[in-house]
């Protein structure tokens, strides 16, 4: 069931409503709506209104949903896709007592820390120089290229907590980082490599997480295709829509699980990337 907009500003109203009777109703309103009422409160802990956030984050902390694989399909079934949300569904699938609102708070502190050093103004590009000092030398976020196959790699929590991931989930958290910071990225799929794209200034450059936040310009990023045998289209420089860059997550996790010879978790995956074909599908059709 869609959340139509007079119900998300009667939902609002209520978040700061101290009585017991009325936070256990909210939460059973919630949990009936699945992913598109994850996705209305990570708008609003997103959102200008600290307050609202505050609540936000709170009931988020305690959706614990007892089915997360149904969760996940009520999500994609919903094609109300939100970066942050779809990867906390995917990784509640396989960890189910996962606390979405620690996640979520482990994102603001990175966050945190990048205003402490921020001397405003900033432009865009030098807001990623500030982000990659904070991620990738005080924090140490890196590309697990040892594991590269460990399917950790592609859970967003277990990144924050090992602070080590494969391009996708590390730009994830780029990304999510940048957000909070009132900055715009967008994630840009490459044909075999995952990179951010800055698409604010006159021209616009990515920036590769896995390669510690190394800088790159639109022919750079051509050249790195090129040595990989790839003949570059203008399309792969473009933004990657959310439910693309979720879908190619659980394609990595098909590929991740079936590496470490689990096929059930793969076949499971695999079910997620037909979902979203299948919706995708559905919402083009006339």
């Amino acid at each position: 069931m869609k959340l139509s907009q007079d119900r998300k500003e009667a939902f609002a109203t209520l978040l700061d409503d101290p009585s017991a009777l009325v936070r256990e109703a909210l939460l059973r309103e919630f949990r009936a709506l699945e992913g598109d009422g994850v996705a209305f409160l990570q708008e609003l802990k997103t959102g200008q209104n600290r307050l609202l956030a505050h609540h936000a984050r709170r009931f988020l902390s305690e959706l614990k949903f007892s089915d997360p694989v149904a969760e996940l399909r009520g999500f994609i079934h919903s094609l109300n896709y939100e970066l942050e949300t779809g990867a906390l569904l995917i990784s509640r699938v396989v960890y189910p007592d996962l606390d979405i609102g620690l996640a979520c708070k482990q994102l603001d502190q990175i966050a945190l820390r990048c205003k402490e050093l921020a001397v405003e103004p900033l432009s865009p590009r030098e807001k990623c120089i500030l982000l990659n000092r904070v991620l990738f030398h005080e924090l140490g976020f890196r590309g697990n290229s040892e594991h590269y196959q460990d399917p950790d790699n592609s859970f967003l929590n277990q990144v924050l907590l090992r602070r080590k991931g494969i391009p996708l989930t590390l730009s994830l958290v780029y990304i999510l980082v940048a957000q909070r910071l009132g900055l715009h990225l967008d994630p840009v799929g490459l044909p075999g490599h995952f990179v951010v794209g800055c698409f604010l200034e006159d021209v616009p450059f990515y920036i590769d997480p896995y390669d510690r936040g190394l800088l790159r310009t639109p022919e750079e990023v051509v050249d790195l295709l090129q040595k990989s045998k790839v003949t570059p289209r203008l399309s792969d420089l473009a933004p990657t829509p959310i439910r693309e860059v979720l879908c190619r997550c659980c394609r990595n996790l098909v590929s991740q699980y079936q590496a470490v010879g689990n096929l059930d978790l793969a076949r499971l995956f695999r079910g997620f990337v037909e979902e979203f074909k299948a919706s995708h599908q559905n919402q083009a059709q006339p």
